[in-house]
């Protein structure tokens, strides 16, 4: 009698799923399939090495955190699992409100992890930090400089015209958080002495002014387009860059302006800094600040002829220096934006209300 090859059941063909799945054939396999579930299990953790039973995974050790992502996820170290009960173990204890994070107090200098803005958002507080009574020194100083050089004449205006145009341009672009930006600076620094050359040519004519502003803006517009910078980049340069440019060239209508009228609205602008520096409340401060600006007002317009109406000028004078020095003043700027943007933007942001009042009131 012929021998008929072995029928084997296909069910011993198969081998065991480790996933808990029916047993399947393996083709070309010829081994007898397992019934003890223990021995599969065995057979299986020789072949694949382990399984993904959560009893197979050790416990991860605590390990130092990654200096870039503490400031987002700080964990607590997690208890060592116990052998006898590999399953259980106690939930991470939750961290501390904020001692936990690692943050450190809200500085000027900001902090090197996360800044000192982000900060003051996430608690709801607001962004604002004033540049203080060494800013504001600097900010009198100039402006006494301006004053007594216009009592000199056209000339000796210009020096300190200068100083305050070229660090305007450069404290908008710190304040704006664009920093090193040569080729903007430069720019926007260019385009006021393009507006001082054209107030001597023209005799001190405000058009001047207003043309080069224009002439400016076209200019940025032309530079940024050959840019190959991103979109959003380009457009954010290019803002800054028309800002910086119009606010260096307004800060020559201390130029334009009458000589008296520069002379009372710097010391204005001084005083109104100084007054604005002291330790009160914002409201109280504004309201001394602008008593302040309307004294000193008065007092310069006795020496020269605009009298008592130096008052209004000067209170004129400082509403615009006050809002420079807010704006100076936002999103936690650092030491730098404070003797900049801190410094200059007063004066800047007072010269069309001194050219504007002391056309007024002469």
């Amino acid at each position: 009698m012929t021998n008929q090859p072995n029928q084997q059941n296909p069910q011993n063909q198969s081998s065991y799923d480790p996933y808990g799945q029916q047993p399947q054939a393996w083709p070309g396999q010829g081994y007898q399939g397992y019934e003890d579930p223990h021995a599969a299990q065995q057979y299986t953790q020789q072949w694949q090495g382990q399984t993904w039973e959560t009893q197979n995974h050790r416990a991860v050790s605590a390990q130092a955190p990654d200096p870039e992502t503490a400031i987002l996820t700080p964990q607590a170290p997690r208890p060592p699992q116990s052998p006898q009960s590999p399953r259980t173990q106690e939930p991470p204890a939750a961290p501390a409100a904020t001692d936990a994070t690692g943050y450190g107090p809200a500085t000027v200098g900001g902090n090197a992890r996360v800044t000192d803005a982000q900060r003051a958002r996430a608690e709801g507080r607001s962004p604002i930090i004033e540049p203080g009574m060494q800013p504001a020194a600097l900010t009198a100083l100039l402006g006494l400089l301006l004053a007594g050089a216009a009592a000199v004449g056209t000339w000796a205006l210009l020096v300190p015209l200068v100083i305050l145009q070229a660090v305007t341009a450069a404290g908008w672009f710190r304040l704006n958080g664009m920093w090193p930006a040569r080729q903007g600076i430069a720019l926007g620094f260019a385009g006021a002495l393009a507006a001082d050359a054209a107030l001597l040519v023209s005799g001190r004519s405000p058009s001047a002014i207003l043309g080069t502003i224009g002439v400016w803006v076209l200019l940025a517009l032309v530079l940024q387009l050959r840019s190959h910078a991103d979109p959003d980049e380009r457009m954010y340069g290019l803002m800054a860059t028309v800002a910086a440019s119009a606010l260096a060239i307004v800060a020559g209508g201390y130029l334009a302006a009458a000589a008296d009228a520069v002379t009372v609205g710097a010391v204005a602008v001084a005083a109104a800094v100084l007054a604005r520096a002291l330790p009160l409340p914002t409201p109280a401060s504004v309201v001394v600040s602008l008593l302040a600006a309307a004294g000193a007002g008065i007092a310069m317009g006795a020496v020269t002829d605009l009298g008592t109406s130096g008052a209004l000028l000067g209170a004129g004078a400082a509403v615009c220096a006050l809002i420079g020095h807010r704006v100076a003043s936002y999103d936690y700027p650092s030491r730098f934006v404070h003797f900049t943007a801190g410094v200059a933007l007063p004066l800047a942001a007072a010269a069309p209300a001194v050219y504007v009042l002391g056309r007024a009131l002469a």
